[in-house]
């Protein structure tokens, strides 16, 4: 079945030097481009690892090229992301994401990427993931049925594995063709619409990839651990500013630093906005109303 798309969808993978995010770089990346219509176009990078402090190329951890056979000087003469980043953002455009697993990993992965250029080059980059709807097809296989990417390929794509596993550009046409296998298989119980497929198995929705900001069911954003889980941030920005600082500065990703920076932007902007509204009931001349309210109150000498 092929999809019904009303704009692209960008299916993508990643392999990476390991798994942290917060530390651990891109060495691969490939898109898989679905047009309305039933195009499809394909992109692979691989880049350097790069360590912006320290100026240099960033290792693969052994645990790394045991699984995706990637090692140190496969990469050595290849483009850092950085130098990559304007074709990568033109890829992705106005397209909706998918992958497999990759709103766990994939996703803040490409965002703490693109967070590094913007922090460490000062390079204005225009899009924020997380206006992009996400279809993650892990999440439809475990809602459907539990398994993982290879199993899923031979149970949805006609009992066959698919070669090269563990290649960024074989695991995302593999991730694709299972899609459309689920679409297939369960057409009674799923709508081929992006808007619908990007909301199976019902996970909560975080406001950062690490999922330290939850947003609550007033719409406000809550925090979800240490000594503040289950406070709005506003509330806990009020009593103790000094907590956002600790964010800034501590060992979290730097999507969830922008996430919290963005949010204390926003108090703050509220709180001038309150104050100048104030100042401005203040200083404006009485109306006609409060005028005659006022004399009423000295006919009647109760001014207060």
């Amino acid at each position: 079945m092929e999809l019904n798309l009303q704009r692209p969808l960008l299916f993508f993978d990643i392999e990476s030097t390991g798994l942290n995010i917060a530390t651990d770089c891109i060495a691969e990346l490939s898109f898989v481009k679905a047009l309305p219509g039933g195009e499809t176009r394909i992109r692979t990078w691989r880049f350097k690892p790069w360590d912006y402090n320290a100026g240099r190329q960033y290792p693969m951890t052994p645990s790394a090229s045991a699984v995706n056979g990637i090692k140190d000087e496969d990469l050595k003469d290849c483009p850092r992301f950085c130098d990559k980043v304007d074709e990568v953002i033109e890829w992705i455009g106005d397209s909706d994401l998918a992958g497999f697993n990759s709103s766990k990993f994939d996703l803040p992965m490409l965002a703490e990427e693109i967070e590094r250029v913007r922090k460490y080059t000062g390079k204005v980059i225009d899009i924020n993931l997380h206006d992009k709807r996400m279809v993650d097809v892990q999440n439809i296989y475990h809602f459907m049925e539990p398994r993982n990417l290879k199993a899923a390929y031979r149970f949805y794509c006609g009992g066959v594995d698919f070669d090269n596993a563990h290649s960024a550009e074989a695991d995302t046409v593999a991730t694709y063709e299972v899609l459309k296998g689920q679409l297939e298989m369960y057409g009674d119980r799923l709508k081929n619409d992006v808007e619908f497929l990007s909301g199976v198995a019902g996970r909560p929705k975080t406001i950062d990839y690490a999922g330290r900001l939850v947003m609550g069911d007033n719409g406000e954003p809550v925090i979800s651990f240490g000594k503040h889980k289950g406070k709005t941030a506003r509330e806990v920005y009020q009593n103790e500013p000094s907590y956002f600082a600790w964010i800034e500065t501590g060992e979290f990703t730097l999507d969830t630093k922008r996430q919290f920076a963005l949010l204390k932007q926003r108090f703050d902007k509220e709180k001038r906005e309150a104050w100048h509204a104030r100042q401005e009931r203040l200083n404006r001349p009485a109306t006609d109303e409060e005028l005659a309210s006022l004399a009423n109150k000295f006919k009647t000498g109760k001014l207060f």
